[in-house]
């Protein structure tokens, strides 16, 4: 296999920012595809001099969802990095269509362009996957930790409503203890953009298998870091709070705060992505990339106030948003025997790296309050 020139659709954002830098470093040439949308660069797209007059990137302004733009993006490339896709669990409930025809759509038409375009140059497809997709993730009963591994259901508006906060046993009713979900364990979106994400997943497998593509298809957990957007308060917990801390203000956890996220640098994200596009066979399979380490939020939100020099100010508002989950973290052996690597950077290092960056950026303003009411009004928030 002898991969040159690689696609990274989605490129300028949050991920691409530190992958493409490790494309170029491999010795391969980049071209990105992205429409810079202003809910993620603002209104004037900034935060780009990383991208701009870099000659060994082809930078191309257009969307996946084009038939057109996608065409020109691909021809004369060897592999595709599919990173481009509306995020944000809450924001999807209400823009459903958006969501959809972002993610379901445009990755149908990169697909459709390596089916139809026979005389393409394309070996392999990566596509950024989310842990989403497992909905509530993997549990055992409490009384039978060797037992079976169950997926509970979503919890439901009456549930949180009630502030029953971890999942239980659908059987009997009993507690339940979350532990590593694996790549083999059940699927369960509990949100469109999860049931958007599991629907690329299809789509890339399915017409790679059919053509004969190599791919490799990685579901990230909570992925955070230098570069993130800090003006989209619909995705990405640790730039909300990084501007409220910064400004003095008190962090509201949701829920009880003991909901726990798995949190992985985005540099470890972008080793992983490098390694499976170089690897002598594709993969092809599914590979969690994560910490694998389940870090309570409420401590997530004291440790980035510390890293920011800050007394933490937290309130536990027991305010709950629909399609949240309660715990995932990632059983991360396959990332392992697979690709033979380990994430890097531990949350602690990695929470100093992106304080150190924030204060180095202009003061967004506070979204979150506007965020919330849109969930409000819309009854996808209690």
């Amino acid at each position: 296999m002898s991969i040159k020139t690689v696609l990274v659709t989605g490129g300028a954002g949050f991920i691409g920012s530190h992958l493409v830098p490790q494309l170029l470093a491999a010795g391969h040439e980049v071209r990105v595809l992205d429409t810079l949308s202003p809910q993620i660069h603002g209104a004037v797209p900034a935060n780009l001099d990383w991208l701009a007059g870099n000659v060994r990137i082809d930078f191309q302004r257009g969307s996946v969802a084009s038939a057109e733009d996608m065409a020109r993006a691909l021809d004369g490339v060897q592999a595709v990095v599919h990173l481009a896709s509306e995020t944000g669990t809450g924001q999807s409930m209400y823009e459903i269509d958006r969501y959809t025809r972002e993610n379901v759509l445009g990755t149908a038409v990169l697909m459709q362009q390596l089916v139809n375009s026979k005389g393409h140059g394309v070996e392999r497809v990566l596509l950024s996957s989310s842990r989403s997709v497992y909905g509530e993730g993997s549990y055992v009963r409490a009384s039978q930790k060797d037992g079976p591994r169950l997926t509970p259901p979503s919890r439901s508006a009456a549930m949180l409503k009630a502030r029953q906060w971890e999942p239980v046993c659908p059987e009997t009713g009993e507690q339940l203890v979350a532990v590593p979900t694996r790549e083999d364990d059940r699927t369960a979106p509990s949100s469109v953009y999860a049931a958007t994400k599991l629907m690329q997943e299809d789509l890339v497998r399915i017409t790679c298998d059919s053509l004969g593509l190599g791919h490799a298809i990685l579901r990230l957990q909570n992925v955070y870091g230098e570069g993130q957007s800090l003006n989209n308060p619909y995705t990405g917990i640790l730039s909300v709070f990084s501007t409220r801390i910064r400004r003095g203000l008190v962090l509201p956890i949701f829920e009880d705060g003991a909901e726990s996220r798995d949190f992985v640098h985005v540099s470890d994200v972008a080793r992983a992505f490098v390694t499976a596009l170089s690897t002598p066979e594709p993969v092809n399979s599914v590979i969690n990339v994560g910490s694998g380490t389940a870090s309570p939020v409420i401590e997530v939100a004291r440790g980035l106030s510390r890293a920011f020099g800050a007394e933490p100010q937290v309130e536990v508002t027991g305010q709950y948003r629909l399609g949240d989950i309660r715990h995932n973290f990632a059983d991360v052996e396959r990332l392992s025997s697979l690709l033979g690597i380990a994430p890097q950077v531990s949350l602690d290092d990695g929470l100093g790296r992106f304080a150190r960056w924030v204060a180095t950026q202009p003061l967004p303003e506070d979204k979150l309050a506007q965020a919330n009411d849109e969930l409000k009004r819309r009854n996808m928030m209690g």
